[in-house]
């Protein structure tokens, strides 16, 4: 489908990048919708939780909201698009990933950008247990290029599965990866090092063989990060070979099921490869938003409500009722 339009104009002060990326991401506060949660069992012996919400109204429609790097299902955007979703009268589950919700997981492995099988059993284990016609999946960052990677190329993907959506998504990890490194984006991918660093202390007692002291003081830069673990915990052969490898920009042109992009133009964690215009243009079902403002998962708007909540319920709606986005 052709690029699509963008109207979207945020005040002043939110015109600028950083600011809606770091008011959005530190001073945003939303209220916890009320959350049930769910332990899911993996095959592996590991397990997920899942936060539950339920609109007033039994419902046929639920939407999977999937966080991103060292986020979890309590995040402000999170809550959000819950709130507006159960507005919609639309249940959600809220995925954490693996060593995300509070306590460790059990493996030496985690979660990654491309970790589509997790999202696969977490929708198995839905299907199987819940009476849900329509399910939409909602990705932000690293979680909208697993929501992305899932649909380009899981060759089983459920009837149930009508719509996709992603947000600030880095469909070019290397590139995403190149961006965070430049000089402007120097105390995000310090807070990142640093939450990545805590998470991996916490397993080095269960895993002491494998997580070394002198491996962590290898550990300079945020990139380091995929080389000493991310690469080493789930079967690339280094950084470079995850980035590619996980990356959902390759897989985009193999999406079926209707999906809806919103990058901002102006996210400093987005680089080239991540705004995919021509793969958009050649398929029918991928719909891509490049407003010019709204930072990193930062499209502030009124009342509370983010300009990304508003598309992403109107998206829904026209996925699941018959009609067309424009």
């Amino acid at each position: 489908m052709p690029v699509i339009s963008s109207s979207y104009t945020p005040p002043f002060l939110f015109k600028s990048g950083h600011f809606s990326t770091i008011y959005s991401g530190v001073f945003r506060v939303v209220p916890n919708p009320g959350q049930t949660r769910e332990r899911i069992e993996l095959k592996d012996g590991d397990f997920i939780d899942v936060d539950w919400s339920f609109a007033k109204k039994k419902n046929h429609r639920l939407v999977i909201l999937l966080h991103g790097l060292e986020g979890n299902a309590q995040r402000p955007y999170i809550l959000g698009a819950a709130q507006a979703f159960l507005q919609s009268g639309t249940d959600v589950c809220a995925v954490n990933f693996r060593g995300c919700s509070g306590e460790t997981n059990r493996l030496y492995r985690s979660y990654h950008s491309g970790v589509t099988e997790d999202l696969h059993h977490v929708i198995e284990h839905i299907l199987a247990n819940y009476q849900y016609s329509h399910i939409v999946i909602n990705g932000f960052s690293l979680g909208g290029n697993v929501t992305l990677k899932y649909l380009g190329t899981q060759t089983d993907i459920p009837e149930e599965i009508k719509a996709g959506i992603a947000f600030s998504v880095p469909c070019s990890l290397y590139y995403s990866m190149k961006a965070l490194h430049q000089a402007e984006n120097y105390l995000y991918a310090r807070r990142f090092k640093k939450h990545l660093i805590g998470k991996l202390r916490e397993k080095q007692p269960y895993f002491p063989e494998l997580i070394r002291d002198e491996d962590v003081q290898r550990i300079r830069v945020l990139r380091d990060f995929d080389e000493v673990y991310t690469a080493k915990a789930h079967g690339f052969k280094n950084g470079m070979d995850y980035y590619e490898k996980a990356s959902s920009f390759r897989a985009l042109e193999q999406i079926r099921v209707p999906t809806y992009i919103l990058n901002a133009a102006n996210d400093t964690f987005l680089g080239h490869g991540c705004y995919p215009e021509q793969e958009a243009q050649r398929n029918r079902a991928l719909y891509l938003e490049i407003p010019k403002y709204g930072g990193h998962v930062g499209f502030y708007d009124n009342n509370n409500v983010y300009y990304n909540e508003h598309r992403a319920v109107r998206f829904m709606k026209e996925k699941t009722e018959g009609s067309r986005i424009s």
